[in-house]
């Protein structure tokens, strides 16, 4: 298990799976970056209009926290309420579970669940 957490190539794979998910949702889809600007942030949302930035932390975090911050950062952005939210949440979750389960088998540091050998 590696403590280095979300490759770059998951990390872009991610943030282009959300993005076509807010598409077909009729949803901004907002620009994705690592790490905040901010230090010691795990999150920041930059608010523009007709979209926004997140940045998200990525070094020494589980893979299944850094996603729950660019989905979040999903619902932040298009400023989603429940039960709208709830629904768009879990369409996103779906999206983006394969890059868990692969980081799952490639050993990377996803939460509480790892690969063992």
């Amino acid at each position: 298990m590696t403590t280095a957490g979300m490759n770059n190539t998951t990390f872009v794979s991610a943030a282009n799976l959300l993005g076509t998910v807010a598409g077909r949702f009729g949803l901004v889809a907002p620009g994705f970056r690592m790490p905040p600007r901010i230090v010691g942030a795990q999150r920041t949302v930059r608010r523009r209009p007709g979209g926004g930035v997140v940045a998200v932390a990525v070094k020494n975090r589980p893979v299944a926290a850094v996603l729950a911050d660019m989905i979040d950062g999903v619902i932040v952005v298009n400023n989603i309420a429940p039960p709208e939210s709830d629904t768009v949440r879990a369409a996103l979750w779906s999206a983006v579970t394969p890059l868990l389960v692969s980081a799952v088998a490639a050993g990377q540091r996803v939460g509480n669940v790892s690969r063992v050998a």
